[in-house]
């Protein structure tokens, strides 16, 4: 799509005044004289006296890692966040890779995760993680811990955070105009009311989830999304003891009719959690269905936290316009199947970050549509196939009891978890081998077969009962 950004014409010109609005401040108007010149025979969008300036709404892993990108690359950066403390009701597992990718220190992992327990509507329980390398595991953390660390780091690297709600912005009307943003700021001179503010970018990214401003601001467009319900239970430490690198998942109407719930292991809790798109009213039903089922492993608990967020369910119609672009929630990059989104969204924010370091030259340069469709690219490219993949999974395997059995039952072959934990940890696709692939094919047809056989057998006893 043709950038919008345009330069100024060759022949004769003067500098206008530029103002910066931040905090309330804005710089007094300033005249540069300039000797007029002659600009050779093409367009130029280099920045005079400043750098370019970019204004992230939203600090989860997305937001965060985008602002820290920024910074490091010359960008003049800004990080509206209102929740400073924010805790986001998702499990909280992250690959291996995105430790190291990430430079995530250990001590904010909560727990390392060699063994997982996948449990069937009808109780069978699988162990996976067998083909895991001595090295390997799964991290859990807690969105509010890792949020603070990812934001304090692009504080670190010269990010202006702002303890801020965003209300909305003004779209520019002429090339290369600012973006308007109007927050309410709270800071502690201003106390629980807060203070009206604007702040004058170049570029915005919204990295600030599901219901994102930023996406209505530029008409991105809806798409589905499911609601996850979490409870934090603080159960007894013998109990505490069996969770120390296990994690569960449950599968079956009962606790949800598309989705799965969860039990994860934290610092000092559990996470008991679920999730579903299509029976929204019926969530907390779903969540009772799973605290039923690990009831025996949770006895004795006590809640400590309840949560509940939107999580998009596919990406979003629009995810770049102008100058603006949409990463994590906002964009859309939450997987089917598994519901995987804190990687994604850290690599959505940092790959639409460095699209716009190198589209400015490291902040010289105006950037247009262009540059940021440049991150699109990249990103459909490397991560399309594995959504695609996992769209198709959930519609195999999530659409009945049976179908959930299945799942279950293929999750116990060593090549389907060797196959699944390769690609996970490491967010490549895994390479196949042929004769495996094909045995793996037979056995799902027969997994499916027998369940739905199992299925007749239930609907015949049920109907003489």
């Amino acid at each position: 799509m043709t950038s919008l950004t345009q330069t100024n014409f060759i022949g004769l010109r003067r500098v206008s005044p530029e103002k910066h609005s931040f905090s309330g401040v804005t710089s007094k108007p300033s005249f540069t004289s300039r000797r007029f010149s002659v600009v050779a025979g093409k367009f130029s969008n280099k920045l005079a006296g400043r750098n370019l300036r970019v204004a992230i709404v939203g600090s989860g892993p997305a937001g965060g890692c985008a602002a820290e990108t920024l910074a490091k690359g010359g960008i003049e950066t800004f990080l509206i966040e209102r929740k400073m403390d924010n805790s986001k009701p998702c499990g909280g597992a992250i690959p291996l890779c995105m430790v190291g990718e990430f430079d995530l220190p250990l001590d904010i992992i909560d727990r390392r995760v060699t063994k997982m327990k996948m449990i069937s509507p009808s109780n069978l329980a699988v162990d996976i993680g067998q083909t895991l390398k001595p090295h390997e595991y799964i991290g859990m953390i807690r969105r509010e811990v890792l949020d603070q660390f990812l934001r304090e780091r692009a504080s670190a690297a010269g990010a202006a955070i702002i303890n801020g709600l965003f209300m909305k912005m003004d779209i520019p009307k002429q090339p290369n105009a600012p973006y308007i943003l109007h927050y309410t700021s709270y800071d502690s001179k201003t106390g629980g009311a807060g203070e009206k503010k604007t702040l004058e970018v170049d570029a915005v990214i919204g990295a600030d989830g599901a219901n994102s401003r930023v996406a209505k601001a530029i008409g991105a467009g809806d798409y589905e999304y499911a609601i996850a319900f979490q409870e934090r239970i603080k159960i007894p430490d013998d109990k505490m003891k069996y969770y120390e690198n296990l994690a569960e998942m449950y599968v079956g109407e009962d606790v949800s009719p598309d989705f799965y719930g969860w039990v994860f292991p934290k610092c000092d809790h559990v996470a008991v959690g679920t999730g579903t798109v299509t029976h929204k009213s019926d969530i907390k039903k779903f969540q009772v269905a799973t605290r039923l089922r690990a009831r025996d492993k949770i006895l004795g608990g006590k809640i400590i936290r309840v949560e509940a967020h939107p999580i998009p369910e596919h990406p979003r119609p629009k995810r770049v316009s102008d100058r603006v672009a949409l990463v994590g929630d906002a964009a859309g990059y939450v997987t089917k199947c598994s519901g995987e989104g804190i990687y994604f969204a850290a690599k959505s924010g940092r790959m639409c970050a460095e699209a716009i370091v190198e589209g400015s030259e490291n902040g010289k340069k105006m950037i247009g549509e262009e540059d940021l469709r440049n991150y699109l690219k990249k990103w459909d490219k490397k991560y399309w196939p594995t959504y695609k993949v996992l769209d198709v999974l959930q519609k195999v395997f999530y659409r009945s009891n049976p179908a959930k059995e299945a799942f279950v039952e293929m999750c116990g072959y060593e090549y389907v978890q060797k196959m699944t934990f390769d690609s996970y940890l490491y967010k490549t696709v895994a390479p196949g081998n042929p004769i495996e692939d094909f045995k793996l094919a037979m056995n799902t047809f027969g997994c499916l077969f027998r369940s739905n056989a199992l299925r007749k057998e239930m609907d015949k006893l049920s109907a003489h009962v």
